[in-house]
């Protein structure tokens, strides 16, 4: 990100209200590297190809945040690996990882991974060590660390129906898995901020938060997810989860949360009533049916209803609901931005 649009993010956050709005998107590896003319497999394979793609989107679309802002990353497979996972690489598919914990017993076989030497991990690190005199001669600065969220890391161990279902067979063993996955994503975070000073926001993303019910999240989700944002004494503490809100949203602000990338399940105006006016929220635009598939003329409609419907536009970032998905177009993302520079406060 470069200095004004880091400044922007934290005018947001303390609720001014900014003309025209601010958009960002969650930019990585299931959009960028197709649009820029490469395969999945070529994006992460070749730092300088990971490098150049980043910096054409952000050189082409200079209005809008790229959150994190040069994400280095290998999709799912980037924390898995550092278990012992084995890593999926398709050439031009999402990769994936393969599970390792067959039955809650595998759990205690599990040990504390060192994101120094595991996994993919140290690759993340000097990726950006080796570009990041080219991120900040560009006019950038790496402002965050990154890392999928317990839930969703335990869940690619143990695999999602038999994560869920674990949860009420075999609930203290899940509180294992948990604590296991917290203190790693704790650990990875802060060696991030170790290697760099510039960063002062934590993005975490789980999706699986949006599957449990009220009473599950409380005991599964909020105190995990509060003991890592608490944690991090960051200005920018960001959570995704494009998964259903309605039982979590109420105590992501009790988390330590303070900027929300949502899905499309609930309008902004329901999210804001159920978290509060505290967090700022980022979304929610369809990204598929209507990022990806719909017209430009689409796409400034969405935006223009969205911006019409709010009942108050403070601590707000106009926003896909999740990260921007494959086959959004050029033109797409400049009808969006065109639509929000329309809409004036």
């Amino acid at each position: 990100m470069t200095p004004s649009q880091w400044n922007t993010l934290l005018a947001v956050l303390r609720g001014e209200l900014l003309s025209p709005p601010p958009v960002a998107f969650i930019m990585d590896s299931p959009w960028l590297p197709n649009w820029a003319g490469m395969t999945i497999l070529d994006y992460f394979s070749s730092g300088e190809r990971w490098f150049e793609a980043n910096l054409k989107a952000m050189t082409e679309f200079p209005e809008a945040m790229f959150l994190p802002g040069f994400w280095a990353e290998f999709g799912m497979c980037t924390e898995p690996s550092a278990f012992g996972a084995r890593c999926v690489f398709p050439e031009n598919e999402f990769p994936h990882a393969a599970k390792i914990v067959r039955s809650v017993e595998d759990i205690d076989r599990l040990s504390p991974p060192d994101p120094r030497t595991d996994g993919l991990l140290p690759f993340v690190i000097k990726r950006l060590q080796h570009y990041r005199p080219r991120i900040e001669a560009a006019g950038h600065s790496i402002r965050f660390a990154v890392s999928r969220g317990p839930l969703n890391v335990a869940s690619f161990l143990m695999g999602i129906p038999e994560f869920l279902m674990e949860i009420k067979c075999n609930p203290e063993k899940i509180h294992q898995l948990l604590r296991l996955t917290t203190a790693f994503i704790a650990d990875w975070i802060a060696y991030q901020r170790e290697c760099f000073p510039t960063i002062d926001g934590v993005l975490l993303l789980d999706d699986i938060v949006g599957f449990l019910g009220e009473g599950d999240f409380k005991e599964f989700g909020l105190p995990y997810l509060k003991e890592l944002y608490g944690k991090a004494d960051v200005s920018v503490r960001f959570f995704h989860n494009d998964a259903p809100c309605r039982s979590s949203a109420p105590y992501l602000h009790e988390a330590g949360i303070n900027l929300y990338n949502m899905g499309i399940e609930s309008a902004l105006n329901d999210v804001r009533q159920w978290i509060g006016p505290e967090v700022t929220l980022m979304g929610n635009i369809p990204p598929l049916d209507v990022l990806a598939a719909g017209s430009p003329r689409d796409v400034a409609d969405a935006v223009a209803q969205q911006f019409a419907s709010l009942s108050d536009r403070r601590r707000i970032l106009f926003s896909c609901g999740g990260g921007l998905p494959p086959g959004v177009s050029t033109e797409n993302l400049r009808a969006f931005l065109w639509a929000v520079t329309e809409a004036r406060v």
